[in-house]
C-alpha cells in the first residue's frame, strides 16, 4: 500500500525530502504571508534536535552521577557498620581481659 503521508505522520522527517506546501484554493491569492526560504527553519529544527539530544545526555549523566553518589554513600554506611561491629567486639574482648586479670589478682 503506497499512501501519502499526513501532517501527523509524514513519509519522511527530513524537511528537504518533504513536498513543498501548495497554496490553498479556499484562500484568496495574496492573503498569506510571502514565501520565505526554509534554510532558517531547517537549521532551527536541526538545532532543536541537537538540543533535545544534549538534554537526554545531560539527564543520563545526572542520573549516573546520582547513582555513583548513592553507591559511595552506601559504601560509607557499610564501612561504618563494620567499624562499629569491630569496636563492640574489641570492647567485649577488653572486658574479658579485665575480668580475667581481676580473677587472677583475687586468687
Amino acid at each position: 500500500m503506497n499512501t501519502a503521508g499526513t501532517i501527523d505522520r509524514p513519509l519522511t522527517h527530513d524537511p528537504k525530502k518533504q513536498a513543498p506546501m501548495k497554496p490553498s484554493t479556499s484562500e484568496p491569492a495574496g492573503s498569506a504571508t510571502p514565501d520565505f526560504t526554509t534554510t532558517g527553519a531547517t537549521e532551527a529544527r536541526q538545532n532543536r534536535n541537537r538540543e533535545m539530544q544534549l538534554m537526554q545526555e545531560a539527564l543520563a549523566r545526572a542520573h549516573m552521577h546520582e547513582r555513583l553518589h548513592d553507591a559511595v554513600r552506601e559504601r560509607r554506611a557499610m564501612r561504618l557498620a563494620v567499624a562499629q561491629r569491630m569496636q563492640r567486639r574489641a570492647e567485649r574482648a577488653s572486658m574479658r581481659a579485665r575480668r580475667a586479670l581481676a580473677m587472677a589478682v583475687m586468687q
